[in-house]
């Protein structure tokens, strides 16, 4: 019985604690993203934003939970049923499952595994499902067209997405998250490559579909895109989806350009403060950049988004590839990992 304990049954019970102490969390942050983003955008636009339900309407998220929660959930009559309820189940467990991978701290992290930021980067393109099932199994016109927006663009970003982190792994010489970090204690990577974080900022908005790239989603021709025929908890879902997945892109921002839990300076009383304290507030400045762009841009046109993906973006990622590398090579600074 001792074995069985010992090797079987607290393991198991150790990672779903581990799980559960990630998810919920994240899922706190995701409830009062939609709090802080109604907020800073009504500071940007002179008003108060939510302030009513609650204390400065600090309980406004979990009421907008509850009404959803509450609603009746509707399915076309014309809808593929299974297609149409496990779409939002897809966006939004994937959103959750790509934290597996990302270090809050020196060895806190899930899953420690060699090639972190492949896994991310497979589960951040695999989001792309969700939202084509979605809008084929709504069997709506609108929906449909908003799915294909969705995919093409969220094709279109990855590319140059992906080119940009192999500079950063090029600097590093290793897939895993931790050791990227543990390579900007001199210097974050923000630095020698800011014209790619800027970049990767960029893709990131196009990646999540977010201001000033909501083509999936925009109200003036598209009614709300992909999730038009959705209500109640599948809507709720695609909406948590999608605020996961910003918070995900500004944490993989933080973990490839800023530093991850790393202090800006080592010294007191900068190191002081617990290192998750650091990447949550990192993550917090990514996410008022997201919410900033949405509240002061106007939204592209689909062929200027097009042009920026594949004729801006993918030849300067390309370039900065061959460059940062000549640049290694040439001043002998190619990481040797033991």
């Amino acid at each position: 019985m001792a074995e069985l304990w010992d090797g079987l049954i607290w393991p198991t019970a150790w990672i779903v604690i581990k799980i559960v102490g990630i998810v919920i969390p994240v899922m706190l942050f995701v409830a009062y993203l939609t709090y802080f983003e109604r907020k800073v955008i009504g500071a940007i636009h002179l008003r108060k934003g939510p302030n009513v339900v609650g204390p400065f309407g600090l309980l406004q998220p979990i009421a907008d939970g509850i009404k959803l929660f509450l609603k009746e959930t509707i399915i076309p009559a014309s809808a593929n049923r299974g297609v149409f309820i496990i779409a939002p189940c897809v966006t939004f467990i994937l959103a959750l499952v790509a934290w597996a991978v990302i270090p809050f701290d020196h060895g806190m992290v899930l899953a420690n595994i060699n090639v972190g930021i492949l896994f991310l980067f497979a589960i951040s393109s695999l989001g792309v499902y969700g939202i084509l099932m979605a809008g084929w199994a709504s069997n709506s016109r609108y929906a449909f067209l908003g799915a294909l927006r969705s995919a093409a663009q969220m094709v279109s970003y990855e590319v140059s997405m992906g080119f940009i982190i192999i500079t950063v792994l090029l600097c590093v010489g290793s897939l895993n998250l931790s050791d990227i970090v543990m390579a900007q204690k001199n210097i974050w990577f923000v630095v020698p490559l800011f014209p790619m974080a800027v970049i990767f900022f960029v893709s990131t908005l196009a990646e999540t579909n977010r201001h000033p790239f909501d083509l999936p989603e925009a109200e003036a021709e598209l009614v709300a895109g992909y999730n038009v025929e959705y209500s109640a908890m599948t809507f709720a879902l695609f909406f948590l989806g999608e605020y996961a997945n910003m918070i995900l892109m500004a944490g993989m921002t933080s973990v490839l350009f800023l530093g991850g839990w790393l202090p800006p300076i080592d010294v007191l009383p900068f190191n002081w403060v617990p290192g998750p304290v650091w990447f949550a507030l990192k993550i917090a400045f990514c996410l008022f950049i997201f919410i900033w762009v949405r509240a002061t841009f106007p939204r592209y046109r689909y062929d200027q988004l097009m042009r920026l993906g594949w004729k801006v973006f993918l030849p300067i990622s390309l370039a900065a590839v061959a460059i940062v590398a000549g640049i290694l090579v040439a001043f002998d600074l190619t990481p040797v990992m033991g």
